[in-house]
């Protein structure tokens, strides 16, 4: 089942990826072209095309496995009997996506069972696919390349560690998690925002970062990546014996883990 899973997953985030890439394409320069409302907070944003693109995914999903649940960021939802459940992330990234800041994409996961089996996280600006199915490893598709398996890199001093975060959209939420990152700044080699969970997560398992956490984070940003870090050879945590994502979706390399999860305590995260 895995198999058709991940097959599943990679095919409905590039299809989905060429759908938002095509709007991105077509509004050129003017973000009010992309219709532009606000969720949470002024500057918690939904487009249409992250409507458009999960209404393809939801119908697609109902067309080929009609008995799976779904859940999705805009609200899509299905019950199921199958025990198998979709979580979708139409753009994870919106805001990078409305200035066209070329860090966003489409998120795919399968999960049954409580565990994710299949996940695929595709960037429809680099055309880079990155997989994984439970068991079988991550996998970076590149059109035009063969597959490239993913694994971890081998940091294990967390002051030559990159790690990435992201921020909330409430503004008491960002001023916490400012004074967390003012104080983890001079203890590693540097920090990113690069605005996507879900690539955070797919960076950290191709090697291009050595650690990742993040806050205030639901199951449809992390469930494909952390499943792709996890099958590259990242350890997951959710910080003080807390599953992930519950409070903290935290991920480093194995050499590096022990050190930076223990300062993320430390510094009060989660």
């Amino acid at each position: 089942m895995t198999t058709e899973l991940v097959r599943i997953a990679v095919g409905l985030a590039q299809q989905a990826g060429a759908l938002v890439a095509a709007g991105r394409d077509q509004a050129g320069g003017d973000p009010a072209a992309l219709e532009v409302a606000a969720k949470t907070t002024p500057t918690d944003v939904v487009t249409a095309m992250d409507r458009a693109a999960e209404r393809l995914l939801a119908g697609e999903l109902r067309r080929l496995r009609p008995d799976d649940a779904i859940l999705g960021e805009e609200g899509a939802q299905a019950q199921g009997s199958s025990g198998v459940r979709w979580l979708v992330d139409p753009i994870d990234g919106t805001v990078n996506y409305l200035y066209g800041l070329p860090q966003y994409a489409v998120s795919v996961a399968a999960e049954s069972g409580g565990a994710v089996l299949a996940g695929a996280v595709h960037n429809p600006a680099s055309g880079e696919t990155f997989w994984a199915g439970r068991g079988t490893g991550a996998w970076l598709s590149v059109p035009g390349r063969a597959d490239q398996r993913l694994v971890v890199t081998g940091c294990d001093r967390l002051d030559l560690a990159l790690v990435a975060t992201g921020f909330g959209y409430d503004a008491a939420l960002r001023a916490r998690q400012a004074a967390v990152v003012a104080a983890l700044l001079p203890r590693v080699r540097d920090i990113r925002r690069l605005g996507s969970a879900a690539l955070d997560l797919c960076f950290l398992a191709a090697g291009r970062l050595d650690g990742y956490y993040e806050t205030s984070l639901h199951p449809w940003d992390y469930a494909a990546g952390a499943l792709i870090a996890a099958e590259a050879g990242a350890v997951l945590s959710g910080l003080r014996g807390r599953p992930l994502g519950a409070a903290v979706a935290a991920a480093a390399a194995p050499g590096l883990a022990l050190a930076l999860f223990g300062l993320l305590e430390d510094l009060g995260v989660g």
